[in-house]
């Protein structure tokens, strides 16, 4: 399971972003417990999908305005109605990557309770950085083809909106390496799922053995 702990940066300095991202976040769906606020500036969700906590990741880092833990591991059966009353290692784990995060140049940071799981945590980690550092290099124009092509149009359809030629969204696709993120999201979201079902496998082993 994934557990996603963002805390707002600088909410005495700005206004407060929580309620408006919880309801972006929620109407994505994907979501086992829906995003609430726990604390003052702080959110939390619960998802089983790995897709779907990528997806948290990067969009929350896009905004320049979160440090973002992500916490892998088992959560406590039944799950409650409120993602405020659930706990579980991987709460323990989201509140330490919380941490990190705040540390961290990304301020995105993964943590596991499954130190023997493959792949590592710190594998995950290290992709996920490699492909943020991608996405704080993508210019304004980079942007406004990414966010028409990921919700589904064609390239040629976002051209014919921006207004440019096809072979100029060629090249702004290439500039801001959209085939490469799309390749490394997919792979990422693989590997993080890969970890999770390792990570359950070892807690449900633990807990047979005791």
């Amino acid at each position: 399971m994934f557990v996603i702990t963002a805390d707002q940066v600088n909410s005495r300095g700005t206004s407060d972003q929580v309620a408006a991202t919880l309801d972006e976040l929620n109407r994505a769906g994907g979501l086992t417990l829906a995003a609430e606020r726990t604390a003052g500036d702080e959110l939390q969700l619960v998802t089983a999908d790995a897709g779907t906590a990528l997806r948290v990741l990067l969009e929350l880092s896009r905004s320049e305005q979160w440090s973002t833990g992500c916490g892998i591991g088992p959560v406590d059966l039944p799950l409650p109605r409120s993602t405020r009353e659930a706990s579980g290692d991987a709460f323990i784990a989201a509140r330490t990557a919380i941490d990190r995060a705040k540390k961290r140049a990304t301020r995105t940071a993964i943590v596991s309770v499954g130190s023997d799981a493959a792949p590592s945590a710190s594998d995950l980690q290290a992709v996920l950085d490699l492909l943020l550092h991608l996405r704080e290099r993508r210019s304004a124009e980079g942007w406004e083809l990414y966010d028409l092509v990921r919700h589904g149009r064609s390239q040629a359809d976002a051209a014919a909106r921006l207004g440019i030629t096809p072979q100029a969204a060629s090249k702004r696709a290439q500039a801001a390496h959209l085939r490469a993120e799309a390749e490394a999201t997919v792979a990422l979201a693989r590997l993080m799922e890969a970890h999770d079902a390792s990570a359950s496998a070892a807690a449900s082993a633990d807990t047979d053995k005791g």
